[in-house]
Parts: structure tokens; C-alpha cells; sequence
């Protein structure tokens, strides 16, 4: 049983944050609200299993926190930007979709990287490929080769300081495929 279900410490936090989460939608603690939150939290551990994620190193805090003030910083700066583009008189604004090569291939960086860009305003990744390690961005306001330049060394900074938080000790562990015993 174990070796189909993988340990069940991960499951189990799933499942109590899962249970915490029902509760908090509902507004009250209740034991009908508990009792229901932990049918739906199980429901839900067991039908729809997360992959497992194995880690060869450990988080640097001092990357992480770069990454957190740079991802801050251009929220703000682009917020800015994208405000001001808003309401500027002139010709509509111009954008490209830009594509962006890297040298990593970890499916964690480029979830990263994907969730970093998008959380920025001006900027939606549009298609991404870990494999081959390539993603494709809209960008509001890059019409020249310069911005788009700009653009690519922003994201190559992004993904430095993604590197130096160790996300490339992450991987995914893909499910395996059952043996003629049907132990996989």
C-alpha cells in the first residue's frame, strides 16, 4: 500500500490544510463544517495526487530574498508603466511577443520564471517549453529592438537570481509505470 501511495506525511498535510481551507470558506468552525471539509480534503488527496518532488539541496534564503525584492520591484515599476500607458494621449501602444532561450532546463525554474513574469504587469508568458527551454512572452510597450533586448536581459537577471536560490536541486518525479506485479 505504501509503495503505491508514497508516504503519507505530505498527503496528510495536504489534507489538514485542505480541511482548514473549507472551514475558512464557510466562515464558522462547525463539526458538520470539519467533518465536510475533511471529506472534500480527501476527495480531493486522493483523486487528483500531486506529483512527488525530490530536492538535492536546500533553499539559500539570501537568493530567495533576492528574487522576492527584484519581483517587487518590477511589480512596482510596472505598474507604474502600465498606469501611465493607460491614460497617455497618443497612438495605441505597440507590444511583441518576445521569445526568451535558457540554458537550465528544470520544469521548477520555468514554473518560476512563468509565475514571476506573469505576476508582472506588461508581461504574460504565453507558452513555455522546459524541455527545450524556451518561453514565449507578451510584452506591452516592447516595439523596438531595444526594449525587446531589454526585456530578455530582465528575464536572464530573473533567472540568475532564480539559480541562486537552488531551484535547480528541485525536480519531478514522474509516476512510474506498474511492473507485471502491478507494484509501481
Amino acid at each position: 500500500m505504501r509503495a503505491r501511495f508514497g508516504r503519507p506525511g505530505p498527503r496528510l498535510f495536504r489534507l489538514a490544510w485542505l480541511t482548514l481551507v473549507w472551514i475558512l470558506l464557510w466562515g464558522t468552525f462547525s463539526w458538520a463544517n470539519l467533518l465536510g471539509g475533511l471529506a472534500v480534503g480527501l476527495f480531493v488527496v486522493l483523486v487528483f495526487p500531486l506529483p512527488g518532488v525530490a530536492s538535492e539541496g536546500r533553499l539559500r534564503p539570501l537568493g530567495l530574498a533576492r528574487v522576492v525584492l527584484r519581483v517587487a520591484a518590477d511589480l512596482v515599476v510596472s505598474s507604474v508603466q502600465v498606469a501611465w500607458q493607460s491614460v497617455r494621449p497618443g497612438p495605441p501602444i505597440r507590444s511583441s511577443v518576445i521569445e526568451v532561450a535558457f540554458e537550465e532546463r528544470s520544469e521548477a525554474l520555468m514554473a518560476a520564471l512563468v509565475e514571476a513574469l506573469s505576476l508582472v504587469p506588461g508581461s504574460v508568458v504565453v507558452d513555455a517549453d522546459a524541455e527545450r527551454g524556451v518561453l514565449w512572452a507578451h510584452v506591452l510597450g516592447a516595439d523596438t529592438d531595444e526594449e525587446v533586448d531589454a526585456f530578455r536581459a530582465r528575464v536572464h537577471a530573473l533567472e540568475k537570481n532564480l539559480l541562486a536560490t537552488g531551484i535547480t536541486a528541485v525536480r519531478i518525479e514522474h509516476a512510474r509505470e506498474p511492473d507485471e506485479e502491478g507494484v509501481a
